[in-house]
């Protein structure tokens, strides 16, 4: 999925600086060992929490049990914010993804999500699809995995020079 704009936003980004191409910005997604999910609870209170984010063409995946935190926020407002990057100031990209957290339920899909975790995980979590759904580890709690899809989002180049680029979709 490539974004309908990519601008360079003058008033956060030097002189010299240059859009970060979306093509940059979903890498840094696929290649970050932990990324954000921001949601909102339905007080209005934001809430954050670390997950391992799968890309897959163009779209940002994630997973939570039905009894976790994100889980209720995303019922109540499927509007999600996905966050990576990392506390340097003189390098690096972060990159922020804005969209809408959708329940993955085709299995064909989920087998190709369960595959690409397995090879981005070390062996601790192992996950499996089982009649159509990720299959449960711990009684009492059901897996479900979301989709992203991007609405807009943000990449901000650190260093030397500095710049903010804004992606819409």
């Amino acid at each position: 999925m490539e974004p309908t704009s990519t601008s360079l936003d003058r008033r956060y980004s030097d002189e010299k600086a240059e859009a970060v191409t979306w093509t940059e910005a979903e890498a840094r997604l696929a290649g970050a060992e932990v990324a954000w999910i921001v949601t909102v609870r339905r007080d209005g209170r934001p809430h954050a929490t670390p997950m391992v984010p799968v890309v897959l063409d163009g779209k940002v995946y994630f997973h939570t049990g039905d009894t976790e935190v994100k889980y209720a926020n995303i019922q109540a407002n499927p509007q999600v914010m996905v966050l990576a990057g990392d506390t340097a100031w003189e390098r690096g990209l972060d990159v922020a993804i804005e969209g809408t957290a959708v329940a993955v339920t085709d299995e064909a899909l989920l087998r190709r999500l369960v595959e690409l975790y397995r090879r981005r995980w070390d062996g601790r979590w192992q996950l499996a699809v089982k009649d159509g759904a990720l299959a449960p580890k711990n009684p009492g709690t059901e897996p479900v995995v979301f989709e992203v899809t991007p609405s807009a989002g943000h990449g901000n180049a650190k260093g030397d020079p500095f710049g903010h680029t804004t992606y819409r979709f």
